[in-house]
């Protein structure tokens, strides 16, 4: 089964605001972000004017596409992020070690991680989904673990986590590479010092092209 998106293939979505794409064991990228970390109103005009985007452009996209929507959309919401909006309770070590414990559970099993980076409102993640485990129900265990877990630590109340997701499938490896790149360069783009983030990047999970 291919590591990188065949836009000529079937691809499984679910979901009805924000469709989630998921195709076999091809690598995904994921940001998330914590529930008070952008305005409610600013959110629904994104996604909205990115539901509307989609019914304009079918697959397969050409290159002008694909940057066009990358810029519109994914790389939007992370210039939004960046700055720090929000409480921006991941600052604090000892929470980030609950979000590194849920996405480290179940590695090998149901997902194979290649790296992620945990900033202090947001998460982003590079990983293979495995043994036909579903992206919403790889997602939906590790954002109600991690909240359950950091609601009992801090007292926190209300939602942690925003209920959605941003994905991305993998196309090819500069693809692969650009997201590994981005992971790695995220908190010093962001201007954050040591303390404030967590770093974690499996050299050994490559893509195939890579071996």
């Amino acid at each position: 089964m291919s590591e990188f998106l065949n836009p000529y293939a079937h691809i499984d979505q679910h979901g009805l605001n924000l469709p989630h794409w998921q195709q076999g064991e091809a690598f995904v990228f994921v940001t998330w972000r914590m529930a008070d970390s952008l305005p409610e109103n600013v959110l629904r005009g994104w996604s909205s004017e990115r539901r509307i985007w989609f019914e304009k452009q079918p697959l397969p996209w050409d290159a002008s596409t694909r940057a066009e929507y990358r810029e519109r959309f994914p790389l939007r919401i992370e210039r939004w992020l960046d700055p720090g909006s929000g409480s921006c309770a991941l600052s604090d070590p000892t929470l980030r070690l609950i979000v590194e414990g849920a996405l480290s559970h179940f590695e090998g099993e149901r997902h194979a991680v290649r790296s992620y980076v945990i900033m202090p409102n947001h998460v982003h993640i590079l990983f293979q989904p495995l043994s036909g485990c579903l992206l919403e129900d790889i997602l939906h265990t590790w954002k109600s673990y991690s909240s359950q877990q950091i609601m009992k630590t801090t007292k926190h109340t209300g939602e942690f986590w925003s209920a959605g997701y941003w994905d991305r499938l993998i196309r090819d490896r500069t693809h692969f590479e650009r997201c590994v790149r981005y992971i790695r360069n995220n908190p010093a783009k962001a201007k954050l010092n040591p303390s404030q983030f967590s770093l974690y990047e499996n050299e050994a999970l490559t893509c195939e092209s890579e071996r």
